[in-house]
Formats: C-alpha cells, structure tokens, sequence
C-alpha cells in the first residue's frame, strides 16, 4: 500500500513538473523548450523567437550589425533561412535566423568560437530595440 502512495506522489510531481505555458526539457545538458521572450543557451548558441517576420528580422539583424560596426560582413539569405557572419569589436560573430511561421523567427547568435553568452544576450537586446523601432 505504501508503494502505492510513493508512486502517487511522484507521479504528480512529475506532472507538476512538466505542466505549465512553456516547459523545457534537459537532453544533453542542454535546454529545449518553447515560448517567446525565452532564451536558450545551446551548443554555445544564444537562441529566441521574435514576434516578426522574417524579413524584419532580418533587417534588425543587419541594422545591429551595422551599429555595432561590424567588418567582413558576410549574409547569406535564402528563403526560410539565413545567415550573417561578422567581426565585431574583434570576435567572430554568427546570426542564425530561421523563419517558423509568418510572424515568428527563431534567431541564435554566437560569438566568439567557444561562444559568449553575454555578448549574445547583448546583441539580441539590440535586435530587439532595432526590431521596436520598425
């Protein structure tokens, strides 16, 4: 009968546990979930979704970019995908921009060649402020 319990318990608590708007899951030591405004760091990749289309995403991009004075700019635009390669302030940087659905657009920067989680989060707010801009 106490097994019983236990099993109970633990069930619900896992249920609990992955219950809510927008649970992540651990593989790999790595963090996968959904949602908006949440940033993943995967693989040395800072990634989130914006609520924009592809396009203006894209253009955020490159205007950061630009502002930051980015040298041996090199983008790459397909039609759901693309990519902008950069040296910025003496580091290699990588914008991954991925179209998902009309008004979202998953973008995942990375710096450096380990990667640099705050130097990413600093270039997905100028994303950001570009994107509030437009």
């Amino acid at each position: 009968m106490k097994y019983h319990k236990y099993r109970l318990i633990v069930c619900l608590f896992v249920l609990v546990l992955f219950s809510g708007c927008a649970p992540a899951v651990l593989i790999g030591g790595a963090a996968i979930g959904a949602g908006t405004g949440t940033y993943f760091w995967i693989n040395e990749e800072l990634k989130t979704d914006y609520v924009a289309s592809f396009d203006q995403v894209w253009n955020a991009c490159e205007k950061t970019v630009a502002d930051l004075h980015g040298t041996e700019v090199q983008p790459v635009k397909e039609i759901a995908q693309g990519r902008i390669t950069a040296i910025i302030n003496n580091e290699k940087v990588k914008f991954d921009i991925t179209y998902r659905s009309k008004n979202q657009t998953t973008v995942g920067i990375r710096v450096g060649l380990v990667g640099n989680k705050m130097s990413s989060q600093l270039l997905h707010d100028k994303i950001a402020e570009n994107l509030s801009k437009s």
